[in-house]
């Protein structure tokens, strides 16, 4: 069967995010997860970031999602993380 360059064949895809934005920010002693709104969970170990692994448990959940869920913000801390840096694989000041 050959179509032209215009048609689109009608199959059934997955759905596939184009835009991953944070939802939720929890944390466990040495890992931190964000839940994003298409579903998917991104876990990191808190050593990447070192003023989140220093901190108290309280300063950690005083988190700030920002940007529409694109970005992470601790105020006290003076951290910010963006969610496609994690989903790099670490923090893009790192990059």
């Amino acid at each position: 069967m050959i179509t032209s360059p215009n048609e689109r064949p009608s199959l059934t895809h997955s759905y596939r995010p184009t835009t991953a934005l944070a939802q939720a920010v929890t944390f466990d002693d040495i890992t931190m997860h964000v839940q994003l709104t298409d579903g998917r969970t991104v876990s990191v170990p808190l050593l990447w970031f070192p003023r989140l692994q220093a901190a108290r448990p309280e300063q950690r959940l005083q988190v700030e999602i920002g940007g529409g869920g694109r970005g992470l913000h601790w105020d006290e801390l003076n951290e910010d993380l963006s969610v496609a840096g994690l989903l790099a694989g670490g923090d893009q000041r790192a990059a």
